[in-house]
């Protein structure tokens, strides 16, 4: 089977490539400047990018099944405002499914969010919510992935924690998160999402489905930060910061060119767990999950490494 990866050399499409090449199958990973970097070498890497139509009917003409990884982070205001959301997550998509359709590909591969909502809070979840319905609208046939926070080496959940931290806080052990860190993720690690993933792209019986994916353990993102400051040794006391307070700090970073503002604001309201976790539909249960713990090294089943490698 051929299959192109619309953001394959990032932290996702890496272990996706990976994973897909390791079955046996022809794999390319599409980016606007790829590298090879992390990629074994069967897999064959091309520049293309979704927010240029033009550029894509010659990446998909040959292909089986196409898969959609690009995207922008939710925990971050992207270069060129809020507006970027649309244009890269529901127009990108557009694009790409236009280009899938046109070359007669069987499969689209959609990499969503939870509370993807075409009338959501944020510029985030709206793109996506938009870009499923040009996914479910389309000729091939889809398989929509939505998961929670992904961790993993190279991945930026870590980071964000730290970073908030160095917002509010810098320099001192107290750390001030907005509402006290009550939202919710439940975390998955990259190496037990890309396996399903690959399934998704690979198997029958999974056409048409749309998947919402998480790992063992809801936590709070007090609770996340308490473990990151843990797995470094190093002791902080985590205090509630008012909603209102976080706002305007986050708002009036995000005017000033700081990566954070409003719509981060926002999703710092917003839990991001699973309502009905569907790992089983792949054969895996939740006890098989690496949990965050292991990943920090924490329990001794991790690699305190990994930790240090996602800073």
């Amino acid at each position: 089977m051929r299959v192109v990866i619309a953001g394959g050399t990032g932290f996702i499409g890496t272990h996706l490539c990976t994973e897909l090449d390791q079955r046996g199958h022809d794999v390319v990973a599409v980016a606007r400047e790829p590298t090879s970097a992390g990629l074994p070498d069967g897999v064959v890497t091309k520049a293309g990018d979704v927010t240029d139509r033009d550029s894509l009917d010659p990446l998909v003409a040959d292909a089986d099944v196409v898969v959609n990884l690009v995207a922008l982070s939710p925990l971050f205001k992207p270069d060129g405002g809020d507006e970027m959301h649309d244009r890269i997550h529901r127009q990108g998509t557009a694009n790409l499914v236009d280009a899938a359709e046109e070359a007669g590909v069987d499969r689209f591969v959609q990499m969503s969010a939870l509370g993807a909502d075409p009338n959501g809070t944020t510029h985030y979840i709206r793109a996506k919510g938009r870009a499923e319905e040009v996914v479910r609208d389309a000729d091939p046939e889809h398989v929509i992935f939505r998961p929670s926070v992904v961790f993993g080496d190279g991945g930026e959940f870590v980071h964000f924690t730290k970073r908030l931290k160095e917002i509010f806080a810098p320099g001192v052990p107290v750390y001030p998160l907005p509402g006290g860190g009550k939202n919710r993720f439940q975390p998955i690690w990259v190496g037990d999402l890309a396996p399903m993933l690959a399934d998704g792209v690979t198997e029958a019986d999974h056409a048409g489905e749309t998947y919402e994916i998480g790992g063992p353990d809801v936590l709070s993102l007090r609770d996340i930060s308490n473990k990151v400051f843990d797995a470094e040794g190093t002791s902080i006391s985590v205090v509630p910061l008012p909603m209102g307070l976080a706002k305007v700090g986050l708002t009036v970073l995000g005017s000033v060119g700081f990566p954070m503002g409003a719509d981060q604001y926002r999703s710092l309201q917003l839990d991001n767990v699973t309502a009905d976790n569907d790992v089983g539909a792949f054969g895996v249960r939740e006890a098989d999950l690496k949990t965050f713990d292991e990943y920090l090294g924490l329990t001794g089943a991790g690699d305190a490494a990994d930790a240090t490698a996602t800073a």
